[in-house]
């Protein structure tokens, strides 16, 4: 390899290296009826987009950005009358028309962004949605003691959770 190639090379990676760095990550933490729930995940930043109102029907999204995002719950959990078992997954949101929102538990977890494998789906619950109020620039997870919070843009999506 020539010293130009070599040079090309790792200004390329370091390039790469610099912009995966430039999306924060957030974590979020409560407890359900004891169980300890812990979301870790990627804030991507708008940047003057409405990702999430621009979303066709039938998007499956990462929820987060870059690395998937992490749910771990240490018991049983339920939502919209489904069980969620005790363990780790990967988030994925799912836009079914306009006002329903779902969110998908994968058990394949660690994936790079948009690698979903629906083989892997455990269980899909609805969400709650909403609209308005302060826009969040930033994707921002609040973990309450009823459920997940998800904001980004003028859009709230909830997870209402309690113990099994």
């Amino acid at each position: 390899m020539s010293k130009w190639t070599h040079l090309v090379a790792v200004s390329v990676l370091f390039v790469a290296a610099t912009a995966q760095a430039q999306i924060p990550r957030g974590t979020a933490k409560t407890s359900i009826g004891g169980a300890s729930v812990s979301v870790e995940y990627g804030r991507p930043s708008l940047n003057g987009r409405d990702m999430l109102g621009k979303a066709p029907a039938g998007t499956v999204w990462r929820t987060g950005a870059d690395k998937s995002t992490t749910f771990t719950t240490s018991a049983d959990l339920s939502s919209g009358g489904k069980t969620i078992p005790a363990g780790s997954y990967s988030l994925f949101t799912k836009r079914v028309d306009d006002k329903t929102w779902h969110l998908i538990f994968n058990k394949q977890t660690g994936q790079w962004g948009t690698e979903h494998n629906a083989g892997q789906d455990a269980v899909e619950v609805p969400l709650e949605w909403s609209q308005g109020g302060d826009s969040a620039e930033q994707f921002t997870i609040a973990a309450k003691s009823g459920g997940l919070e998800m904001r980004w843009g003028k859009h709230v999506l909830l997870l209402p959770l309690a113990s099994k």
